[in-house]
């Protein structure tokens, strides 16, 4: 039985038909990532099956009692509520048990306050007797690992991008039977992301998502659905699979358009000679000749091939950072940095949120001045640079004009030119799309429409920002075929792992204090060398003296060592589970002052952490008993 099912629903928006007679299903434990391009109807999609829009035709419909959650890309939260407020479910009394819990301890109050322990001391007991404590373990963790912070802040001083990671931490608490997420990634940095494609990927959840991020596609989904010129096609796999299997299906149907581009030249001879007699055998072979025409136009379309834009000339001096120091309030977000940059270099620019990679770009391209430091840029550096906030586009100019306004035409160098038609074209602008209004565009369509205006400025030092927000994964693939073939230098700052892993030789990775180190590799040999670095300090820590190694060998029962391991296991657990009782009846006894009772339900959370974690061990080693 379906949670979900789409029956041959339909929507346009005036002479615009984003999708028709589109049927699916989404069936409970399926883990469903949905591709299409910008402005074919994906996000009014999610909309619709969550009952924010209408379809014009067609059904949605819902196995009974199927409770749903919503990720959208621009969340919305009361004005005047808490962060506590808007994240835990007022409905539900665990979850309201646990919101109270969490905004009292997390607010740090003492003792000082005479009612502060009574009410504690209740929730204590609330949450004992609601056995909410599992449930505030997984708060506590999503919290932490989306950087939620204080809970009694209220959410009016919150960012765009705070307010989407509160959105998501909502809906992972909740755990919903069918979730919906439309770019769950689109503000969070790229712990953030590795974090939460584990989490979805290890859980038994039931998900359609919208994301442009191949990485987590790959990981986290079992199934694609592709929306193409008003089609689907599912794939039943993960990104991986979508890839050799539309592979496949595009082979087949160039076949099929090459036998029609064969067929065309025939029927256009034929159709050049007017047939005079229009009975119904003629006026099928005419209908049969435009959809060979269509087929044909399509296959030519599809393979524009690669383009390689003409650069302006580079100098030997390129650019030098000499201990570059930048603070704001006394905070250091770019400290000591020096680098110089070499023709073709290919960098990548790695941190949490907030740590200072767009300060680097504003004090390269001198939108800020250093407090420490000097930045000597070469005489011929031509900077091009994308920005997160995104081109101002005149809603009543037609998208053609937009470029047009730049250059009529670009240079490939060589004698080859694009015209500016051609160049929206090779970056997904259909033609009929060109001479609409910009103001029709999707927000991730104004935004390619604004790399466009930056790719097309001849420069010879690209620094891009952030670039892969809200682009689907078509652009992105035909913007990594351009950047490819850029002979000058570039700068990437990006969460799109894909992306970085794709375009750059080395990354810079900030830190603490504004510290920032070059590692000579792309993203994922990073995290990988990173990891092990973090496992070998782990191993360190624990391992007090060094041990010979064992020559490896068949495993088939416990050896000597971990049949004491598990001994000590055994005695562990009981331990822990009697430490864990006796700090519940601590907390249950209304005789701790709070700052003691807060330190008591802290110290019971890594107990049960603790316990959890020994359990574990010891179901593994208990198998080969």
């Amino acid at each position: 039985m379906s949670y979900f099912q789409a029956q041959q629903i339909t929507k346009a928006y005036g002479e615009k038909v984003l999708f028709e007679d589109l049927s699916f299903s989404v069936a409970p434990g399926q883990k469903v990532g949905l591709i299409a391009r910008n402005g074919t109807g994906k996000t009014t999609l999610l909309n619709i099956i969550a009952g924010l829009d209408q379809p014009d035709s067609g059904l949605c419909t819902f196995q009974n009692g199927i409770k749903q959650a919503y990720l959208q890309q621009e969340p919305y939260f009361e004005p005047g509520l808490s962060i506590s407020q808007a994240l835990l479910n007022s409905d539900n009394e665990i979850s309201r048990t646990v919101s109270e819990y969490e905004e009292l301890t997390s607010a740090g109050l003492s003792g000082n306050h005479p009612k502060l322990n009574e009410r504690l001391h209740h929730l204590v007991e609330r949450m004992d007797a609601l056995q909410a404590w599992d449930y505030e373990s997984r708060v506590k963790q999503v919290l932490t690992q989306l950087k939620i912070g204080r809970l009694d802040a209220r959410v009016d001083e919150l960012s765009g991008g705070q307010l989407k990671r509160l959105a998501l931490a909502r809906i992972l608490i909740e755990e919903a039977d069918l979730i919906l997420l439309d770019e769950p990634t689109n503000h969070l940095d790229l712990q953030m992301i590795e974090w939460l494609e584990a989490y979805l990927a290890r859980k038994k959840l039931t998900i359609l998502l919208v994301t442009h991020d191949r990485y987590f596609l790959d990981a986290v989904c079992n199934e694609i659905i592709e929306l193409e010129n008003g089609k689907l096609y599912n794939y039943r796999g993960n990104y991986s699979y979508f890839l050799e299997k539309k592979q496949e299906r595009l082979e087949t149907e160039t076949a099929f358009a090459d036998r029609a581009t064969n067929l065309l030249r025939k029927e256009t001879e034929w159709m050049r000679r007017m047939p005079q007699a229009r009975t119904t055998k003629s006026k099928a072979r005419i209908d049969a000749f435009y959809d060979l025409k269509d087929q044909a136009v399509r296959s030519s379309e599809s393979g524009v091939g690669e383009i390689k834009m003409e650069m302006a000339r580079l100098g030997k001096k390129i650019l030098e950072l000499e201990h570059i120091t930048k603070r704001f309030d006394r905070q250091p977000f770019v400290n000591d940095f020096s680098y110089v940059f070499k023709r073709g270099e290919r960098a990548g620019i790695v941190g949490p949120n907030g740590s200072g990679k767009s300060t680097l770009l504003n004090l390269i391209t001198g939108s800020l001045k250093a407090d420490n430091g000097t930045i000597t840029t070469g005489e011929t550096i031509r900077f091009g640079y994308y920005r997160q906030e995104g081109l101002q586009v005149d809603d009543n100019k037609k998208v053609i004009e937009v470029i047009t306004d730049i250059a009529e035409t670009i240079s490939l160098g060589k004698g080859k030119m694009f015209t500016a038609a051609q160049f929206l074209f090779y970056f997904n602008f259909p033609h009929h799309v060109q001479n609409d209004y910009a103001g029709k565009l999707s927000g991730g369509e104004k935004r390619r429409l604004y790399l466009m205006t930056v790719l097309m400025q001849n420069p010879n030092f690209l620094i891009l920002d952030e670039p892969t927000n809200d682009l689907d994964i078509a652009t992105l693939n035909v913007l990594e075929d351009f950047l490819e073939n850029f002979e000058g230098c570039l700068l990437i700052v990006s969460h799109d792992r894909y992306f970085l892993d794709r375009l750059v030789d080395h990354v810079f990775v900030f830190s603490e204090e504004g510290r920032i180190r070059d590692f000579p590799g792309n993203y994922t040999q990073y995290r990988l060398s990173r990891s092990k670095q973090v496992q070998s300090e782990k191993k360190a820590e624990k391992t007090e003296a060094p041990q010979k190694p064992l020559k490896p060998k068949e495993k088939t029962k416990l050896s000597f060592k971990e049949q004491k391991e598990l001994e000590a296991l055994e005695k562990d657990i009981e331990a822990l589970e009697a430490q864990k009782a006796a700090l519940l009846q601590q907390m249950n006894s209304g005789q701790l002052p709070p700052d003691a009772l807060l330190k008591v339900s802290q110290k019971y959370a890594e107990t049960e952490q603790a316990l959890e974690t020994k359990t574990d061990r010891w179901l593994e080693l208990s198998e080969w008993l």
